[in-house]
């Protein structure tokens, strides 16, 4: 009786402590942000979810939802093999009815021949070559589906969504290294106290270089993609179509086919690169990016030669995004090394969809052990782009130079 008593005693005091100490707070509730509020609420945390927009506003509502496992290189491999791995285990535990497998086929356009393969039904139209590019590495998810799922999940283990604009931090005064930590973020003008803070806001985390006092550079890659729907909403026969450039229409179409009965397009040209100072400026603020009505048109013909059953002069769904794209394409997740308690997971440019899960749980594990384990994140430290003095080899404290330099 005496033991239970005290395992009682001893549960209800760490109930207390979580319940009185400040929160850790996410800023951006697309798939990254929503991902790492999952994985922190099955550790027991009840974090804090700050979303300018909407739920999914963004990319991670818009995406192709495009997963390939064996497409990395580097230090990237393990986060297509782990994330791969992830996202198969969150459609079991989430009900994603999005995901499948899905065979990949290189496509090239042009006119059909003697020699052209037809090796997916609904490729009905004139190209000149198909075959198989990947035919067991591929899968796919609607990412609306599985971002809303994921923070629903998470806000029913007792995380809190709240809308608002995160416009700045409070850090406790610099120590003799230089370094503070983590006090509030400013939302809306109101300081939130929090333990930690993650910066999961896509390109638009360009933001938090002035809070950081940090390079964090960004350009935005905004893309058009388009959705058509088959008759009836009838089952498509799963296949992704990577092609082929097209000169006549300026296109280098993906194609994803949904079990939903949609049919998925980008990769219909036009890209705008937005400089991190357009998007630090608000030109393109979260849910106000539009499509350019000339790709759907170059995206309807391109994809209307190659299916006849298909295709249509007109997509059911127009829309845009824009992926996060750092100098060496590669993410910035890991933590602010002269702020204690502040993170990035950040900037995961076309994989974003595939790499979520797995950035979500590593940095879950980074905020709370001091450390991921599921994967390796040193080489996407966010301090790869502070500058330091050229030739400088006096003391360092962790990656910034402290003292002298010579």
């Amino acid at each position: 009786a005496q033991v239970a008593a005290h395992m009682l005693c001893t549960l209800l005091v760490n109930v207390l402590a979580m319940a009185t100490k400040p929160p850790i707070v996410i800023a951006g509730a697309g798939l990254h942000g929503a991902a790492l509020a999952y994985y922190l609420t099955k550790r027991g945390e009840k974090p804090l979810v700050i979303e300018q927009h909407s739920v999914a506003a963004a990319a991670s509502g818009k995406g192709g939802g495009f997963l390939a496992r064996d497409w990395g290189s580097g230090p990237t491999t393990q986060l297509h093999h782990v994330g791969f791995a992830l996202h198969e285990e969150l459609a079991a535990e989430l009900g994603i009815e999005s995901y499948r497998k899905i065979p990949v086929l290189s496509v090239q356009p042009g006119k059909r021949n003697k020699a052209t393969r037809q090796i997916c039904p609904w490729l009905d139209g004139d190209y000149r070559q198909a075959s198989v590019m990947d035919a067991d590495g591929g899968a796919q998810v609607a990412p609306y589906e599985l971002c809303t799922k994921l923070m629903n999940a998470a806000v029913e283990a007792g995380a809190t969504l709240r809308i608002g604009k995160v416009e700045g931090i409070r850090t406790s005064e610099a120590a003799e290294d230089g370094c503070s930590s983590i006090q509030s973020v400013v939302v809306d003008g109101e300081e939130v106290p929090c333990r930690a803070l993650a910066v999961t806001m896509g390109p638009w985390a360009a933001c938090a270089a002035e809070w950081f006092n940090m390079p964090i550079p960004m350009t935005g890659v905004k893309s058009t993609s388009v959705i058509f729907k088959s008759p009836e909403n009838a089952a498509i026969a799963p296949y992704a179509l990577f092609c082929g450039e097209d000169d006549r229409y300026g296109t280098h179409l993906e194609v994803y086919p949904r079990n939903s009965g949609e049919v998925y397009l980008c990769g219909i040209g036009g890209s705008e690169n937005v400089s991190a100072e357009q998007l630090q400026a608000g030109v393109y603020p979260p849910g106000e990016v539009h499509a350019d009505p000339k790709r759907v048109e170059a995206a309807a013909k391109a994809f209307s030669e190659m299916s006849k059953s298909l295709g249509k002069p007109v997509p059911d769904t127009v829309q845009a995004c824009m992926r996060p794209c750092p100098p060496d394409a590669m993410p910035l997740m890991g933590k602010v090394p002269h702020i204690a308690g502040a993170y990035i997971s950040a900037g995961h440019n076309c994989w974003g969809i595939l790499w979520s899960p797995v950035s979500g749980k590593a940095m879950s594990e980074l905020i709370l052990d001091g450390a991921a384990e599921c994967v390796d994140l040193k080489p996407f430290a966010p301090s790869r782009f502070m500058r330091t003095q050229q030739g400088g080899r006096g003391r360092k404290r962790r990656e910034v130079s402290v003292g002298e330099q010579w």
